[in-house]
Formats: structure tokens, C-alpha cells, sequence
């Protein structure tokens, strides 16, 4: 039937038109075939163009039939369809502009311009959404990142759907804006019609590249339409649930919708559809959100960016999107909360706000407070970011600003990356935009600061005489709307969701006490009471996400080590900030930097350099010389009271500085004045200026290789006595040029020695004998100094310390000749020291034995280093003199006779190969046959002074001076490096001093000294090794911290067999003294650099700590605990720690270790694998949840694991396992009712051990310093007796302590000696040159 006799009705599915009841609605009478098709179309467009648009209504069944077949047909009949299309509905179009405003038309004629409508409408919207589809299949299969194959069918077609689309949407928002009522008698629009047309819109929008900028013209087009259908249709309920199933479902359409609502709010007055829109998102439960994550991004997106566009809008809805800010998605909190930051930027901003809008305001900067401390840190480190950007926008009020600040301090300590990053720039932007100066210093503030106080006073007089009064009625009814308010959020989750609110406070990153107070200051109540319910089970003191959450973000190596370089460079950036401000404590922060100039990350080290040089490279001043003057004065300042490690990095820094020009020469000749004494200056700054010389030296030797004559006649010459601290620096300046003398051409290269005669050797020995008998403290350091650098520029150094020797000795016997003819007349001196015959002045006999032990550790570092390397070159010259020489032999042979010549040419390379090899050990044996065999034989210098150094360790009592006894104890160290007999020999004297002097600086030098010789002699000092460990429990700070120092490096360069005795280094991360728990610190973070180092030691330190006898309390365990299980992130090495500990329950012997190993399990990121664990395992500790603290880490345990489970089984698990855990738990409270105290307690008896005297191996630190019977202190046996012995001692090497059989296992005996095979004994035994630097100056 023709269309124009009955009625056309939009169907919802394409079949429903080959169906129905013909007589009423059109039917398609009938589907062509895809031959039949082109003759059709042909048709059509014949009759349209006779008849215009109304043709339509007898050939609908041709574009129907073409819909059908679209995938069957080729490219051009498919255009030809579309381009038909375009051409009827736009006549259609033109005709009914005119049409519509006749008042003469008749119902016929309305109802064929109806049908056609509706016919044209779906045929294209068909046409559009075949195109669609088939472009959306076409980019899945053929994908191609440089659009060449797109491009050329473009080319050879003609066609590009992409291109169609902007126009045909233009083209039905041309007829939307015709008044299409009159088609239906002037009522209501079909809304078939409507979301026919609107339809086309969302179907182009959901292609995820329509953000692109290229179709910005499509977006805008797509708007359009929907604005026209907005305006005129009443399209805004539909939009509403449309545009709200697409933020869902497309994460891309999130910017694309922000846009458009902005455009229609704007430009079409359609401000309602912005309160529909965010009502319609607040009225999702956030319950369901946690559940399904699916649309939230979208959702958060699209607030985030709606507000930054129109936040006034935003503002006038925010209120139905607060309920999920208790919500458990994070991102929507972010996204409410940036919302909230945008209000205040854009909108709530300024002195002249009403009242009301302040209050709003207030409102929002609290709300932004409180989730500071959110639990999560993504949020936290969002809110940090919004605030930047308030305060650098100058809207956070004045009375704001501290409590924003204390937060942001606060956050500093943040277990989160980004937390701490942020928090950094926050503290950054206040000082960069703080109101009150450009310098921040006190005495640049403290004016003002009179002033203002001044003025409040006066402000305070006039408000005191007629200051209002205030009723307690009044003030009631103006907190009554907050307190009802904190009056509900408090009863919300004790009403509803009970178990799942505390379940989150259990992922809580602060303390208990700071946490709760923290959220009661800042009014956010509700937090408050979730965590105090929880506290008063248990708190865990962890980081939320670290283990759950946020664990496969930040919990690996990658996460720390990028963790390190962010927080680290946004902190040098902060204390560039505050320099710039003048703060005065900016000083220390510079200085702390510093040592981050040896960073391996290339970032962190430019970042130093940056700051630097941004800090003192560009000094102020209007010419050069001024310029150069402030910033020798600037480097100067850093280098007053600095260590030597601060000197060291500020070194490199200037060093780097030099080799790239960045200092002008100008600077330079500065410090030469200065050092010169041509400019006037103190000398503090002489000294500095021969440092800063030194540093630059590193860089570019010859600014101090061409003024070496300067230098020795300056500061070496006669005035050396009036500053030894200036001669010292000199000398170190000087050694810059052994250190940088390699030079390019290679290896075998003469190594950069000066003669004997020259004069910077004749004033240095000249400096050192004439100062040998003058009491200064600053001798010895300037002799240290002195002998070094004749060691390393010499030619024959040992013959000039030699010469020192010999005339230091003469003059300390001239003046024990002198003593003795004037002993009858003088007596006893207190400032002599005597033994009953002869007396000589204490600080002589303490120059003399710090002399004699520098010249050996010196003469030792020479042999093994400068000689031995001599010797190697030398060998390697010959060697290759002797290759080229038969290289030469070879070539001069004849062709016939160099196949045979090349098999002796590989046999002789060979041998020479095994000849250098054997070569290398006969040199190195050589030097250990000089050290042991002549450097202290009777008829070397050395043995004179050796029965001296003895006699003063050994008679503590006749040589009383502190300074004395320090410098013979470290010169007997030094000595000891020389020789492993004479080593051997007299260990046990070094380690009775080292235990039994009372003066804390014998026993650090003596710890130090101990530590070089394990590393030159490690099976001699092997046997003392649980001596070096007793140190680290030292009652003296000094010596604790030296000997964690010491212990670090030889345990991190497996010098010492690391097995029980590393628990005493984790004892120190408890030390009530910082410096000493940051050395525990570094050797951890160190040692967990190596594989599965700290997981293999943690159960032997669990079962040495947890032990009663140990003498550590539980809380000060479950801290060192906290400190060493972040270094466990590896899921195997979890499970396996988790079956271990499990295991540890039945061996356990007190309520006591129950509980340790209860919480060492709370501590690991417990997996489903773990949780199997557990239940496998679930015998072993049943019987123990009687104790409440044990329940209740196995209670926390289970509770992170179900918030952080998200398959169902796991989650599963977990409850079965809880409901274990409490029957277990009330089961053995009921037991404990009815037993009696002697029944048989379900207990495990410990296991029977064999009591043997491998528990009192090691005594405790007070036991042995008490003990003053030096028998006690016995030798330990030496090796080879130690392997003899080993069947006999096999009964008693187990102790009756907590130990993991599962570690135990794959260790032998042989492993559990720490003898060095031959193999693994050190090739360098260069002495750590540190062994120096230790002394009581």
C-alpha cells in the first residue's frame, strides 16, 4: 500500500516494518536483491527528481532493501545511497520552511510530508549508522599507526565517511529547527522521531577517537544537535539517562560531554541540565561504586572538568554529589574535591564575599583539610595539589595558612611517594607566595613585626571599650547547625555498614593518638570515631596500600628507587626555594644536599649541580671582582665547622663546576690573593682559599701543578709553624696532583713522581722534624698530611720518612738525656711520663708514636699499591718488548714455513699468557714476603719503635695521658697491617684494649683499626669476630656508631660471615640515638640491594630477638620488626616466611614468642597463596589464640586480606578462616575458665636440646665490661686446632633458642666457620685509608 494512504511508524527494530498490519501502518511489500538494487536506486532518484522529496513514500522499499544488504554492496552503490539521501531530505528541508507556515494545507498533503519526514529521517539515520558500524569493524581489523592505507583509499575513492559526517549532522539540525509541531496539528513531536535524530549524535560520539582535534568540527556539530533537540524538544530527561549510560561506558566521551554541557549552560541558557546531570551521579550508591569501578573515571572526569569550566554552576549542585566523599572510591573523592578547589579559584574568591559565600568557603578549605589525612594516598597527594594551586592563586586566607602548613609538614613523613613530593611543593608555593616579604629572615621581619604588633594593641584598646556581648543562647543556636551535623556522621556508621566501616580504618597509614586528633581538630568526626573503635582492639602502624592496594605501584624496587629520585629533587628544589628567601636555617639543608652529588641516578645528581649552581654561581654584584668576591664568601660560609664528608662533596661539586668553565677565572685569582695574604683576610679564609684551590685542582690540575713554588713558599716554608692547619691544607691541595696525574695514552704510562731534592720534600721534612718537638695540637694532623703526600709524589719516599725518623728519634733522646740530668733537680713533671729511670715530655712521645704509625700504614698502602703496580707495568713493558721483537722474527720469515710458525706463535702467546699469570702471584708474593719478613725484622727502623707502642698499651696505668694511650693503640693497629705473625701475635692485646679501656676513643680506633685488619687479614681476625659485634652494644654513642660503620662494610663486602650475629645490627635501629639508627638503616637498605640477603637473615634475627634472654622488650621488637619486613616484597619470599613463622608455633616456649611471631605474620602482605598457608598450617597455632594478642594479629590479617581480595574465593577464604580463628579463640577462653592451674595445658613442651656451652658463647655487653679478670679474655683457638676439633664440638652447636630448621638445613659446618678458602681469600689487601681519621685531636 502506498505510503501515502496509510500511516508510517518509526519501528524499533528493522524487521518490525516486513511485518504488521498493512491496512493501518506501512509495511515493505518487498526486499530486492542486490542485483535489483542499482536499477531501484536509479529509480529514485528519477522520481525525485520529478516529484521532489515526496518520492520517497513509493520507493522506500529500495533504500530498506539497500540497508539490508549494506555489507554486500560495493563502495560506490553505498555512496550513491547516501549522496540520494543527503539530496532528498535536504529538498525536503527547503520545502518544508515553506510548507510549514502555509495555513492552507490540506490533511493529505500534511500526512505525506509527515510520512516522508519520517521515512527520510530513519532512512538516513540508517544510512549513518551502517557507515558507523562499518567504519568502527574496518579500524579493528586494519590497523595502521601511519593512516597510509586509510589515506590512499581516501585517494582513490573520492570518499571519506569521516568527512560525511559533519555535514549530515548539520543537515538534521537544519530540520530539527524547522517548528515540526505543525506536521502533528501543532502538539507534541513524536519522541520516536526525536531519539531517532539524537541517536545519530550518541552513536558518533561513542568512537573513541572523537576527541581528536580533527573532529572538533563533528563534536561541535554533534552539540548543536542536541541543543536544538534540548531546546525544542523536551529531549533533557533523555538526555540526562543518556548521557549518563555513556560516561559508564566510554571513558572518552567524559571531556567531550564537559564541553557540551558547558556549551548549552552558556550559549543556550540549558543551566538545568547541569543539576540533572550531577544529581543523576550522586544519586549513585557509592556501595555500588566500590563493588563495580566501571563508569567512575568517566563519572570523575566529567566533574573535574565541568568545573573548571563553569564552577558556578558546579557550586549551585555540589551539595548532591557530598555523599560520596565517604564513599570508598578514591577517584570520585578526587574529583568532588577538585570541583571544590575550582569554586575556590574561580568563583568564591576575594575580600568581598557575602556571608554566606564565606562560609561556603570556609567550609570547602576544612573539608579539603580533613582529607589531607585521607586514607588514601592518591587523595592525599591530590588535596596537596589543590592547594598549591590555592595558594598559588592567592586565595587561601590569611588565618588559614598555618593550619595548611602544620598539614603539609605533617605529610612529609608520608610512606607515599606522592604524597611526600606533593607536600614538598606545597611548602614550596607558600614560601614562593607568602604575603608578608620577599625575605623571610628574623631580622629582616622583626620590625615589621613591632609594628603590627603595635597596632593590634591599639586595635585590641579600642574594641575593648565597646566590644559587644554575647549570650550562651546565641552562640548555641550558631554551632547547632554543626553540631547536629558532626552529630550525624558520628551515628551514620553505627546505624548502617557498621563491619565495613571499621574494616577500613584498618587500612590506615598514622599512628593511633596522632590520627585521631588530626581528624578531631580538622571536624571530620566520623574517621575520629572508626579509628578509635579500632584502636581499642589493636592498630597497625603500616601504610594502608603499601601491602594491598597501592602494593604493585609502590611496594617494588623500581617503585623505591623512583621514589628516591622524585621526593629527592623536589626537595633540593624546596631548599633552592628557601635560600632565595634568606631563611637562616636554609644553611643546614644546602649542606644536607650535598652528599646526594654521589647519587647513581644521573637526575639527582644534575639536580645537586643545578641547585649550585643556581645558589652560588650567579652571585650578585656589579663587576666581575665583586661578583667573584661574593661567591668565595658564599662557598666559604658552606665549608666553617664542616666534616670532612660535607668538604668531600662539596669537592665534586666544584670539581664538575671547573671541568665545564662555569667558574670564570676571576675566582680563581681571588683565592690566589687571598692564600697570598695580597688581599686582606683572616685565616679561617686562607684556609678556606686553599681548599677551594684543592677542590678545583681535582678538576683541572694545573691551576695548581703551575703554582706548586707558590704553595710550597707560602705555606710550607718558614711561617709553617704559625698555622700547621694552613700546611695541612696545603699538602692536601698538593696531593691533587697524584691523584689526577694518570694520564691518557694508558696503563703502562711512567706514573708522575718528583725527585727527592725537590723543595716541596726538603720543607715538608724540614716542617716535620723542626715541629716534631713543639707542643701543638695541630701537629699531628699537618704530620699525617705531610707523610701521605711524600708517599704519593716521592721518588724513594720511604728514604726521606726514613730521614724524618731518624731525626724525630734523635731529638726525643737528646731531650730523655736532657731529662735526666735535670731529674734530681726537678722531680716528677705531671706532664712527663716516666717508668722510674727516665722521664720525657708526654706530647714528644705522643708525636713520636703517631709519627711511627703513620710511616708504617703509609709504607704498607706504598708496597702493596704504588710498588706493586711499578713492578706490574715494568713486567708488562718487557713482556710486550718481547712479543714485538718475535712479531717481528715472524714476519721475516718465508710463506712456506708460516703455518708451522703460527702454531708456535698460539703455543707461545699461551705460555706467555700463563707466564704473566704466574708472574702477577711471584710480585704479590714478593710484597708479602717484604711485609712479613724485613719491614719489622730486627734490623729495620720499625723494630726500634715497636716495643715502645707495646709498653704504652700495655701499662694503661704508667701512661695515664687520654691522648697518649689513643695514639699508641691506633699506631698498633697501623703496625699490625704490616705483618700477619706480629698480627697474630698480639690480636689479643688489640681486642683486650678494645674491650676493656675505659676511654671511648681507644676503643673506636681500636674498632676501625680491626676492621682493616679483617680485610688484610681475615682468617687471623676471623676468630674475634663476635668481639667486633659486642662493640655495637657499646655504652658509649661514639663507639656503638663506629662500630656499625665498620660492620656495615665488612658485611656488605663479605668480609664477615653474616649468620646470628647480625641481629645485634638490627638492635641498633631502636638506639635512642638518631645518627646510630640511621647507620642500622643504611646497612639494611644496602644489604637488601643483594638478593634474597635480608629474607634468608630474617629468621635467625626473629629467633635471637624474640628470645627473652636476649634482653630486647616486645615493643622495642615489634619496632625493629616494622623496620626489616618492607624489605619482604617478593610473593615466594612471603609464603615461604609465612609457613616458616606458622612452623616457629610449635617450638615456641613462651606466651612471649607466641605473640612476636603472631605479629611478624601482621606485618607481611599476606596473598591468597599465604592465606592457603595459613590454613594449611592452621594446627600449628590454634592452640594459641587463646592469647588475645595473638587473635587479634591473625584477626588483622585476615581483615586486610578480604579488603584487599578481589576474586570471591579469596574472599571466601578469609571468612572460613575467621570463623576458625574465633571458635579457636572462644574455645580456648572457655578451656582457660574450667582448667585448673595443674591441668595439662594443650602447650607444646620445647624441644629437648643437649645443654651445651654454645648459649653462653656470647656473653652480654655488661657481663663483659664488669668482668675485669683478664683470664677470661681468652685467645680463640687458632683455625687449624678449630677444624681438628670439629667432631668433638659438633654435640653443642645448637642453641637453646628459636631456630628455623628450614634455614639450618643447606648450611654445613664448613659454611658456619668463616675461614677464607684459598680461592676466596682477597687479591687487594690495601688497607681502608679511614683507619686514620679516627683519634682524640
Amino acid at each position: 500500500m502506498a505510503a501515502a494512504q496509510c500511516e508510517f511508524q518509526l519501528p524499533l527494530a528493522a524487521d518490525d516494518l516486513l511485518r504488521g498490519d498493512s491496512s493501518r501502518h506501512y509495511v515493505v511489500q518487498e526486499v530486492l536483491s542486490v542485483r535489483e538494487l542499482p536499477p531501484a536506486v536509479a529509480a529514485f532518484r528519477a522520481a525525485f527528481r520529478e516529484r521532489g522529496a515526496l518520492a520517497v513514500l513509493q520507493h522506500f522499499d529500495t533504500i530498506y532493501s539497500l540497508l539490508r544488504h549494506f555489507r554486500a554492496l560495493g563502495t560506490a552503490a553505498k555512496e550513491d545511497a547516501l549522496e540520494l539521501m543527503m539530496q532528498v531530505v535536504t529538498r525536503h528541508s527547503n520545502e518544508l520552511s515553506t510548507i510549514l507556515n502555509d495555513s492552507g494545507l490540506s490533511h493529505t498533503d500534511r500526512d505525506a510530508h509527515l510520512n516522508a519526514l519520517k521515512m527520510n529521517c530513519y532512512l538516513l539515520s540508517g544510512l549513518l549508522e551502517a557507515f558507523e558500524m562499518e567504519a568502527f569493524k574496518s579500524g579493528l581489523v586494519e590497523v595502521d599507526p601511519a593512516g597510509k592505507n586509510k589515506k590512499s583509499r581516501t585517494k582513490a575513492s573520492g570518499f571519506s565517511w569521516e568527512d560525511e559526517r559533519e555535514p549530515l549532522l548539520r543537515l538534521l539540525t537544519q530540520l530539527l529547527q524547522l517548528d515540526l509541531r505543525q506536521l502533528w496539528s501543532g502538539l507534541v513531536v513524536e519522541e520516536e522521531l526525536v531519539s531517532l535524530l539524537t541517536g545519530c549524535c550518541y552513536r558518533i560520539l561513542e568512537n573513541s577517537n572523537i576527541g581528536l582535534q580533527r573532529y572538533r568540527a563533528t563534536r561541535e556539530a554533534a552539540t548543536h544537535l542536541l541543543a536544538t533537540a534540548l531546546t525544542h524538544y523536551d529531549h533533557m530527561f533523555s538526555a540526562t539517562l543518556k548521557i549518563t549510560q555513556m560516561l559508564q561506558h566510554f571513558e572518552h566521551v567524559a571531556p567531550v560531554f564537559a564541553q557540551a554541557v558547558t556549551l548549552w549552560a552558556k550559549e543556550y541558557g540549558l543551566k538545568s541540565i547541569v543539576g540533572e546531570l550531577l544529581r543523576e551521579i550522586g544519586q549513585k550508591c557509592p556501595q555500588e561504586l566500590a563493588r563495580d569501578t566501571s563508569g567512575i573515571k568517566g563519572y570523575a572526569v566529567f566533574i573535574t572538568e565541568l568545573a573548571e569550566q563553569i564552577p558556578a554552576l558546579v557550586l549551585s549542585n555540589i551539595s548532591v554529589l557530598l555523599r560520596h566523599l565517604d564513599g570508598e572510591n578514591y577517584m570520585m573523592r578526587n574529583a568532588i574535591l577538585s570541583a571544590m578547589a575550582e569554586v575556590l579559584l574561580q568563583v568564591l574568591n576575594g575580600d568581598q564575599l557575602e556571608e554566606a559565600a564565606r562560609g561556603t568557603r570556609d567550609n570547602f578549605l576544612k573539608t579539603l583539610q580533613a582529607h589531607i589525612c585521607d586514607v588514601n594516598g592518591f587523595v592525599r597527594s591530590r588535596v596537596l595539589q589543590l592547594f598549591t594551586r590555592i595558594v598559588q592563586g592567592k586565595v587561601l586566607p590569611l588565618t588559614q595558612f598555618l593550619s595548611v602548613v602544620s598539614l603539609a609538614v605533617g605529610r612529609l613523613k608520608d610512606k607515599s611517594v606522592v604524597v611526600v613530593k606533593n607536600a614538598i611543593q606545597l611548602l614550596a608555593a607558600f614560601l614562593s607566595n607568602n604575603p608578608y616579604s620577599c625575605k623571610l629572615s628574623c631580622s629582616d621581619l622583626a620590625e615589621p613585626l613591632k609594628k603590627e604588633v603595635q597596632k593590634l594593641q591599639e586595635m585590641k584598646d579600642r574594641c575593648r571599650e565597646a566590644a559587644p556581648t554575647i549570650t550562651p543562647e546565641e552562640e548555641w543556636e550558631a554551632m547547632l547547625p554543626e553540631v547536629t551535623a558532626a552529630a550525624r556522621q558520628i551515628l551514620q556508621p553505627l546505624q548502617e555498614d557498621e563491619d565495613e566501616e571499621v574494616l577500613e580504618v584498618e587500612e590506615t597509614a598514622e599512628g593511633t593518638s596522632e590520627q585521631i586528633t588530626g581528624m578531631l581538630r580538622k571536624l571530620n568526626y566520623k574517621n575520629a570515631v572508626r579509628l578509635t573503635q579500632k584502636a581499642l582492639c589493636r592498630f597497625q602502624g603500616q601504610e594502608p596500600f603499601s601491602s594491598s592496594k597501592e602494593e604493585n605501584e609502590e611496594a617494588t624496587i623500581l617503585g623505591i628507587l623512583k621514589r628516591l629520585y622524585t621526593v629527592v629533587q623536589e626537595a633540593i628544589e624546596f631548599f633552592v626555594t628557601v635560600s632565595k628567601f634568606g631563611v637562616p636555617q636554609a644553611l643546614l639543608g644546602v649542606r644536607r644536599m650535598l652528599p646526594l652529588v654521589w647519587s647513581k641516578e644521573p637526575g639527582i645528581k644534575e639536580a645537586v649541580l643545578n641547585a649550585y649552581r643556581q645558589l652560588y654561581l650567579s652571585p650578585s654584584g656589579d663587576s666581575e671582582r665583586a661578583r667573584a668576591q661574593n661567591l668565595v664568601c658564599s662557598l666559604s660560609l658552606i665549608m666553617v665547622d664542616a666534616s670532612l664528608g660535607t668538604i668531600q662533596c662539596l669537592e665534586e661539586i666544584i670539581s664538575e663546576f671547573v671541568q665545564k668553565d662555569e667558574i670564570k677565572p676571576a675566582v680563581i685569582q681571588l683565592l690566589w690573593e687571598r692564600f697570598t695574604e695580597k688581599t686582606q683576610c683572616s685565616p679561617l679564609e686562607r684556609r678556606a682559599a686553599v681548599m677551594l684551590l684543592g677542590m678545583m685542582a681535582r678538576g683541572k690540575p694545573e691551576i695548581i701543578g703551575s703554582n706548586l713554588d707558590v704553595l710550597v713558599t707560602v705555606g710550607l716554608a718558614d711561617r709553617v709553624y704559625e698555622d700547621y692547619r694552613l700546611a695541612e691544607e696545603v699538602c692536601n691541595a698538593i696531593s691533587k696532583l697524584a691523584s689526577n696525574s694518570k694520564p691518557a695514552e694508558g696503563k703502562n704510562s711512567v706514573p708522575f713522581r718528583l725527585p727527592q731534592e725537590q723543595a716541596l720534600f726538603v720543607c715538608l721534612s724540614d716542617a716535620v722534624s723542626n715541629g716534631f718537638a713543639q707542643p701543638s695540637s695541630h701537629w699531628i694532623p699537618f704530620m699525617e698530611a705531610a707523610v701521605t703526600l711524600i708517599y704519593q709524589l716521592a721518588e724513594g719516599p720511604e728514604k726521606i720518612c726514613a730521614h724524618i725518623l731518624q731525626v724525630c728519634s734523635q731529638k726525643a733522646l737528646e731531650n730523655l738525656q736532657e731529662a735526666d740530668g735535670q731529674k734530681e733537680e726537678s722531680g716528677a713533671s705531671p706532664s712527663r711520663v716516666s717508668d722510674g729511670a727516665s722521664s720525657l715530655p708526654t706530647f714528644l712521645l705522643l708525636h713520636l708514636v703517631a709519627l711511627v704509625g703513620q710511616v708504617a700504614l703509609r709504607q704498607v698502602a706504598h708496597l702493596e699499591v704504588s710498588v706493586s703496580a711499578e713492578l706490574r707495568r715494568r713486567r708488562i713493558l718487557r713482556e710486550e718488548e718481547k712479543t714485538k721483537k718475535h712479531k717481528e722474527r715472524s714476519d721475516s720469515s718465508t710463506i712456506k714455513k708460516r703455518p708451522r710458525s703460527t702454531g708456535n706463535d698460539t703455543t707461545m702467546e699461551e705460555e706467555l699468557g700463563l707466564i704473566g699469570a704466574s708472574a702477577d702471584d711471584t710480585e704479590a708474593e714478593l710484597i708479602r714476603s717484604i711485609c712479613e719478613t724485613e719491614l719489622l725484622d730486627e734490623k729495620h727502623l720499625f723494630s726500634a719503635f715497636v716495643p715502645l707502642v707495646l709498653k704504652i698499651c700495655n701499662n694503661p696505668g704508667l701512661y695515664s695521658d687520654p691522648a697518649l694511650r689513643a695514639a699508641a693503640a691506633l699506631t698498633l693497629g697501623k703496625i699490625c697491617m704490616i705483618s700477619s705473625e706480629f698480627c697474630d701475635s698480639h690480636l689479643r692485646l688489640l681486642f683486650t684494649m678494645m674491650e676493656k679501656s675505659p676511654l671511648p676513643v681507644v676503643r673506636s680506633n681500636l674498632i676501625i683499626a680491626a676492621g682493616d685488619l679483617a680485610i688484610r687479614f681475615p682468617n687471623q681476625v676471623e676468630p674475634w669476630t663476635m668481639h667486633l659485634y659486642a662493640r655495637l652494644r657499646d655504652p658509649c654513642q661514639s663507639v656503638r656508631q663506629t662500630a656499625g660503620v665498620v660492620m656495615t662494610h665488612l658485611i656488605l663486602k663479605d668480609m664477615v660471615k653474616v649468620k646470628g650475629q647480625v641481629s645485634e645490627m638490627a638492635v641498633l635501629l631502636i638506639d635512642p640515638e638518631e645518627a646510630i639508627v640511621g647507620v642500622a638503616q643504611n646497612f639494611f637498605n644496602e644489604l637488601s640491594n643483594k638478593d634474597n640477603a635480608i629474607y634468608n637473615l630474617l629468621p635467625d634475627i626473629i629467633s635471637r630477638l624474640s628470645d627473652p634472654d636476649c634482653g630486647i622488650d616486645e615493643e622495642s621488637f615489634h619496632t625493629i620488626m616494622r623496620h626489616l619486613f618492607p624489605y619482604i616484597t617478593k610473593d615466594k619470599q612471603t609464603e615461604s616466611l609465612v609457613e616458616k613463622l606458622c612452623q616457629r608455633f610449635r617450638t615456641a616456649r613462651n606466651e612471649r614468642q607466641y605473640r612476636d611471631l603472631s605479629h611478624c605474620l601482621s606485618l607481611l602482605p599476606i596473598s591468597e597463596r599465604g592465606l592457603h598457608k595459613l590454613q594449611d598450617n592452621f594446627d600449628c597455632f590454634a592452640d594459641k589464640l587463646q592469647d588475645p594478642a595473638v587473635y587479634s594479629c591473625f584477626q588483622a590479617v585476615l581483615v586486610r586480606c578480604r579488603r584487599a581480595a578481589s576474586k570471591p574465593e579469596t574472599k571466601a577464604l578469609a571468612e572460613e578462616l575467621e570463623q576458625k580463628l574465633s571458635a579457636c579463640h572462644n574455645q580456648g577462653l572457655d578451656s582457660a575458665e574450667v582448667c585448673q592451674e595443674g591441668d595439662k595445658t594443650p602447650m607444646p613442651e620445647p624441644a629437648k636440646q643437649k645443654p651445651t656451652l654454645a648459649g653462653s658463647r656470647r656473653q652480654p655487653l655488661s657481663t663483659a665490661n664488669r668482668d675485669d679478670d683478664d683470664d677470661d679474655f681468652v685467645t680463640p683457638r687458632p683455625q687449624a686446632l678449630r677444624n681438628n676439633k670439629r667432631a668433638q664440638k659438633s654435640h653443642r652447636h645448637k642453641k637453646t633458642v628459636i631456630t628455623f630448621s628450614s634455614d639450618e638445613e643447606n648450611s654445613s659446618e664448613n659454611e658456619l666457620l668463616a675461614e677464607l678458602r684459598e680461592e676466596e681469600t682477597p687479591t687487594k689487601t690495601t688497607p681502608i685509608t679511614r683507619s686514620s681519621t679516627r683519634r682524640l685531636r
